[in-house]
Protein backbone atom coordinates (compact mmCIF):
# COMPACT_ATOMS: atom_id res chain seq x y z
CA UNK A 1 0.00 0.00 0.00
CA UNK A 2 1.30 3.30 -0.91
CA UNK A 3 1.36 6.15 2.20
CA UNK A 4 -1.54 8.33 2.41
CA UNK A 5 -2.53 10.96 4.87
CA UNK A 6 -4.91 10.00 7.63
CA UNK A 7 -3.33 6.42 7.19
CA UNK A 8 -5.49 5.87 10.63
CA UNK A 9 -8.53 6.64 9.05
CA UNK A 10 -8.03 5.29 6.01
CA UNK A 11 -7.26 1.70 7.43
CA UNK A 12 -10.78 2.15 9.68
CA UNK A 13 -12.54 2.70 6.42
CA UNK A 14 -10.47 -0.49 4.75
CA UNK A 15 -11.36 -2.41 7.66
CA UNK A 16 -14.92 -1.59 7.52
CA UNK A 17 -15.60 -2.45 3.64
CA UNK A 18 -13.37 -5.48 4.49
CA UNK A 19 -16.09 -6.11 7.46
CA UNK A 20 -18.76 -5.22 5.08
CA UNK A 21 -17.84 -7.67 2.01
CA UNK A 22 -17.02 -10.49 4.59
CA UNK A 23 -20.50 -10.37 5.91
CA UNK A 24 -21.85 -10.25 2.05
CA UNK A 25 -19.78 -13.80 1.66
CA UNK A 26 -21.56 -15.23 4.68
CA UNK A 27 -25.01 -14.08 3.62
CA UNK A 28 -24.43 -15.96 0.32
CA UNK A 29 -24.44 -19.25 1.91
CA UNK A 30 -28.30 -18.44 3.11
CA UNK A 31 -31.59 -19.50 1.90
CA UNK A 32 -33.23 -16.33 0.07
CA UNK A 33 -36.20 -16.37 2.93
CA UNK A 34 -33.39 -16.77 5.87
CA UNK A 35 -32.12 -13.10 4.08
CA UNK A 36 -35.74 -11.90 5.33
CA UNK A 37 -35.07 -12.99 9.04
CA UNK A 38 -34.80 -10.00 11.41
CA UNK A 39 -35.39 -10.00 15.45
CA UNK A 40 -36.55 -7.16 17.69
CA UNK A 41 -34.10 -3.69 17.66
CA UNK A 42 -32.63 -4.40 14.99
CA UNK A 43 -32.58 -2.53 11.33
CA UNK A 44 -34.82 -5.02 10.12
CA UNK A 45 -33.82 -7.96 7.36
CA UNK A 46 -30.97 -9.16 6.93
CA UNK A 47 -30.43 -8.43 3.15
CA UNK A 48 -32.07 -4.65 4.09
CA UNK A 49 -29.55 -4.04 6.70
CA UNK A 50 -26.83 -5.09 4.37
CA UNK A 51 -28.44 -3.07 1.53
CA UNK A 52 -29.15 0.17 4.08
CA UNK A 53 -25.08 -0.45 5.24
CA UNK A 54 -23.75 0.06 1.66
CA UNK A 55 -26.21 2.92 0.61
CA UNK A 56 -25.24 5.01 3.61
CA UNK A 57 -21.61 4.59 3.19
CA UNK A 58 -22.13 5.97 -0.30
CA UNK A 59 -23.89 8.71 0.91
CA UNK A 60 -21.02 9.52 3.14
CA UNK A 61 -18.50 9.07 0.74
CA UNK A 62 -20.46 11.62 -1.94
CA UNK A 63 -20.34 13.93 1.13
CA UNK A 64 -16.53 13.97 1.72
CA UNK A 65 -15.52 13.45 -2.44
CA UNK A 66 -18.15 16.04 -3.34
CA UNK A 67 -18.76 14.02 -6.11
CA UNK A 68 -21.68 11.37 -7.08
CA UNK A 69 -19.82 7.56 -7.35
CA UNK A 70 -21.72 6.48 -9.69
CA UNK A 71 -24.61 7.33 -12.50
CA UNK A 72 -27.71 6.49 -9.98
CA UNK A 73 -27.08 6.66 -6.11
CA UNK A 74 -28.03 3.47 -4.30
CA UNK A 75 -30.72 4.11 -2.80
CA UNK A 76 -32.53 2.09 0.60
CA UNK A 77 -35.74 1.76 -0.93
CA UNK A 78 -34.88 0.08 -4.10
CA UNK A 79 -35.09 -3.23 -4.14
CA UNK A 80 -31.33 -5.27 -4.16
CA UNK A 81 -29.78 -8.94 -4.37
CA UNK A 82 -26.98 -9.73 -2.69
CA UNK A 83 -24.82 -8.89 -5.91
CA UNK A 84 -26.52 -5.49 -6.15
CA UNK A 85 -25.45 -4.66 -2.88
CA UNK A 86 -21.79 -6.35 -4.03
CA UNK A 87 -21.30 -4.31 -6.66
CA UNK A 88 -22.13 -0.63 -4.52
CA UNK A 89 -19.93 -2.14 -2.18
CA UNK A 90 -16.89 -2.14 -4.96
CA UNK A 91 -17.96 1.81 -5.83
CA UNK A 92 -17.64 2.10 -2.02
CA UNK A 93 -13.87 1.04 -1.76
CA UNK A 94 -13.02 2.55 -5.20
CA UNK A 95 -14.10 5.84 -3.37
CA UNK A 96 -12.30 5.31 -0.35
CA UNK A 97 -8.93 4.95 -1.99
CA UNK A 98 -10.18 7.76 -4.31
CA UNK A 99 -10.42 9.68 -0.62
CA UNK A 100 -6.87 8.74 0.58
CA UNK A 101 -5.01 9.55 -2.65
CA UNK A 102 -5.74 13.19 -3.19
CA UNK A 103 -4.53 15.71 -0.51
CA UNK A 104 -4.62 15.23 3.11
CA UNK A 105 -7.78 15.47 4.64
CA UNK A 106 -8.57 18.04 7.23
CA UNK A 107 -10.90 17.20 9.97
CA UNK A 108 -12.49 20.27 10.81
CA UNK A 109 -13.15 21.60 7.07
CA UNK A 110 -16.57 22.30 6.74
CA UNK A 111 -18.25 20.33 3.93
CA UNK A 112 -21.05 22.55 3.15
CA UNK A 113 -23.68 20.74 0.61
CA UNK A 114 -23.91 17.27 -0.82
CA UNK A 115 -25.06 16.35 -4.55
CA UNK A 116 -27.20 14.21 -3.42
CA UNK A 117 -29.61 16.32 -1.42
CA UNK A 118 -33.10 16.30 -3.00
CA UNK A 119 -34.18 20.49 -4.26
CA UNK A 120 -36.14 21.61 -1.27
CA UNK A 121 -34.32 19.31 1.40
CA UNK A 122 -32.75 21.66 4.12
CA UNK A 123 -28.90 22.15 3.82
CA UNK A 124 -26.39 20.61 6.54
CA UNK A 125 -22.95 22.02 7.15
CA UNK A 126 -21.01 20.00 8.89
CA UNK A 127 -17.04 19.05 9.54
CA UNK A 128 -15.28 16.48 7.48
CA UNK A 129 -14.48 14.19 10.50
CA UNK A 130 -18.57 13.92 10.92
CA UNK A 131 -19.61 11.55 8.26
CA UNK A 132 -15.84 10.10 8.42
CA UNK A 133 -16.62 8.46 11.71
CA UNK A 134 -20.54 7.80 11.08
CA UNK A 135 -19.46 5.68 8.29
CA UNK A 136 -17.07 3.68 10.51
CA UNK A 137 -19.36 3.80 13.24
CA UNK A 138 -22.95 2.69 11.37
CA UNK A 139 -21.16 0.39 9.92
CA UNK A 140 -20.18 -1.17 12.97
CA UNK A 141 -23.56 -0.93 14.52
CA UNK A 142 -25.55 -2.63 11.67
CA UNK A 143 -22.95 -5.61 10.96
CA UNK A 144 -23.44 -6.23 14.49
CA UNK A 145 -27.27 -6.31 14.48
CA UNK A 146 -27.04 -9.18 11.51
CA UNK A 147 -24.80 -10.56 13.47
CA UNK A 148 -27.23 -10.41 16.37
CA UNK A 149 -29.90 -11.54 14.04
CA UNK A 150 -28.14 -14.45 12.68
CA UNK A 151 -27.01 -15.36 16.36
CA UNK A 152 -30.78 -15.30 17.59
CA UNK A 153 -32.25 -17.77 14.33
CA UNK A 154 -29.35 -20.64 15.34
CA UNK A 155 -27.18 -19.48 12.41
CA UNK A 156 -23.55 -19.60 11.83
CA UNK A 157 -21.73 -15.97 12.71
CA UNK A 158 -18.43 -14.19 11.83
CA UNK A 159 -15.67 -12.71 13.80
CA UNK A 160 -15.68 -9.39 11.57
CA UNK A 161 -13.52 -7.62 14.40
CA UNK A 162 -10.32 -5.60 13.29
CA UNK A 163 -8.30 -8.55 14.77
CA UNK A 164 -8.88 -11.12 12.17
CA UNK A 165 -8.54 -8.46 9.35
CA UNK A 166 -4.86 -7.37 11.08
CA UNK A 167 -4.13 -11.35 10.87
CA UNK A 168 -5.25 -11.70 7.40
CA UNK A 169 -3.10 -8.53 6.25
CA UNK A 170 -0.21 -10.20 8.56
CA UNK A 171 -0.28 -6.88 10.64
CA UNK A 172 -0.93 -8.82 14.01
CA UNK A 173 0.34 -12.37 14.82
CA UNK A 174 1.11 -15.39 16.65
CA UNK A 175 5.03 -15.10 17.80
CA UNK A 176 6.38 -18.40 19.32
Amino acid sequence: MTKRSNPFLHRQMLHDTWATGKLIERCRKLAPDQLELTTPGTYGTIRATLQHIVSADEGYLVRLTGTPLHAMPFRQTDPATLDDIAAHLEHVKDAVERLFSGPPLDAERILTDTPLRPAGAPRFEMATWAPATQLIYHGVDHRSQIDTILSVHGLETIDMQVWPYAIELGASRQVE
